[in-house]
């Protein structure tokens, strides 16, 4: 496929990148009438970008005009053709197919170019989680409103980063949290933030295990002719390619994402810092306990996790895989609340039915799903339910967990406004590292 950008060196990219440096502070051009389309790229063809991309195709205001991966064409894990196909070609295909007629979408291997591109005012990123920021960062500095999906970046830097250059673009700003425009969550929120369980004592949040069946080969083999791997790995460490660490998989291994850990940190304890009215907030400490590793050589995300946190007011927050499944706040004398996709539970069955008149001020206005929400605010400038910060903050817990483990189980003491670890610099360094990969090729 041919380039208009001639050779970039990724050194330099990535130094920028690193620094944080984006454009001067500028106040969006955006200024639609009634009828005007908002004309949205997307950065990754996979399962979840495919899913996304279709929400975005049919409303009615949202003109795809562009599509970017590095992989032409594949079926997921699958080694052969199982289900629909993904990748660059079937997301041009789809894109060209909704809208019928002559209509031609463009397609580049290059995030670059895409973002480059004059004719378009937002950006769906959907890539595995070690392109999140470089990604939403180079959209950014083209002056384009960002949907990036969770974990809202892959490494703590990169999300004050992110942070940082919304803020100096004054972007409109959406995590694929999408929980905060599901009923139910909002529900339980609004219930918490009115205090029906009075003060609350104690949070849970349940998150999936980790990688303990193994679902596809770990076999070495060589990368897929119609794959770009090096350029698929980037920034990161470029292990032996595996059908068990690659497509769906890849979250396995720290070198590109999280886990189970950071794959759902990003809702459940995202609903969590929501209804306490913690969204640019965090713990006071945080440590990590009974880590366990999978069974796989291939991985190094754990398999079982807990995190213990101690947040303002001394409420005892425990993150981790051996907790019942979603969010739950418990408040005096034994209330709860509880939540999860579909389901809604309390101590008090009463609060949950449609005429439980709930006292309080905190309301949270009947909205659309969550890409309109992001639409709308392209629109009104009206930040999104789940800004930057929101998305930072609510992984941040994530990221100290990582790097108590890393150090045996330490406590580490946050300072949340400052956003640094107290009295410990190898934990600080730990937390603050970009270890981005010189990586080559031409453009």
């Amino acid at each position: 496929m041919a380039h208009d950008f001639g050779i970039m060196k990724r050194r330099a990219f990535l130094q920028t990148a690193a620094a944080g440096v984006v454009a001067p502070q500028i106040v969006p051009s955006h200024v639609f009438g009634a009828n005007d389309k908002i004309n949205l790229g997307v950065i990754g063809c996979g399962g979840r970008g495919m899913q996304v991309m279709n929400n975005f195709l049919h409303i009615d205001d949202v003109r795809v005009v562009a599509v970017c991966d590095v992989d032409s064409h594949h079926y997921r894990e699958h080694p052969t053709r199982t289900g629909k196909p993904l990748g660059l070609e079937p997301a041009k295909l789809n894109v060209e197919a909704h809208y019928g007629g002559n209509f031609n979408c463009g397609a580049t291997e290059d995030f670059r170019e895409i973002c480059a591109r004059k004719d378009l005012d937002a950006m769906l990123v959907a890539t595995p989680d070690h392109w999140h920021a470089l990604a939403t960062l180079e959209a950014l500095k083209n002056r384009l409103d960002v949907y990036c999906e969770k974990p809202v970046t892959h490494k703590f830097r990169e999300g004050q980063q992110v942070v940082e250059a919304v803020a100096n673009q004054k972007a409109i700003f959406q995590v694929g949290s999408q929980q905060r425009s599901a009923r139910e969550f909002q529900k339980a929120v609004t219930l918490v933030r009115n205090g029906v369980l009075g003060s609350v004592k104690k949070v849970e949040v349940g998150l999936p295990t980790g990688y303990k069946n193994m679902a596809s080969s770990m076999t070495p083999e060589e990368p897929p002719a119609q794959l770009d791997y090096n350029f698929w790995c980037g920034p990161a460490e470029v292990l032996p390619y595996m059908r068990a660490r690659h497509h769906r998989w890849w979250r396995g291994h720290t070198a590109y994402g999280g886990g189970a850990l950071m794959d759902f940190i990003g809702h459940h304890n995202d609903i969590a810092h929501w209804g306490l009215g913690l969204d640019t907030s965090g713990p006071v400490s945080v440590i990590s306990k009974g880590w366990k590793p999978t069974p796989f050589d291939c991985y190094d995300t754990p398999a079982d996790y807990t995190i213990h946190c101690e947040y303002p007011g001394g409420i005892d927050w425990t993150i981790g895989s051996g907790l019942k499944g979603g969010t739950k706040w418990i408040g005096e004398n034994g209330s709860w609340i509880w939540v999860n996709r579909g389901k809604l539970g309390a101590s008090n069955p009463a609060w949950l039915a449609d005429d439980f008149k709930i006292e309080g001020d905190f309301r949270i206005p009947p909205g659309p799903n969550h890409q309109r929400n992001f639409v709308d605010s392209i629109r009104s400038r009206i930040p999104c339910l789940c800004e930057a910060e929101t998305g930072h903050r609510s992984i941040t817990p994530g990221h100290l967990g990582y790097v108590s483990q890393k150090l045996g189980g330490r406590e580490l003491k946050w300072d949340a406004k400052a956003e640094t670890i107290i009295g410990d610099d190898e934990a600080q360094k730990l937390l603050t590292k970009l270890d981005y990969r010189d990586w080559e090729t031409t453009a």
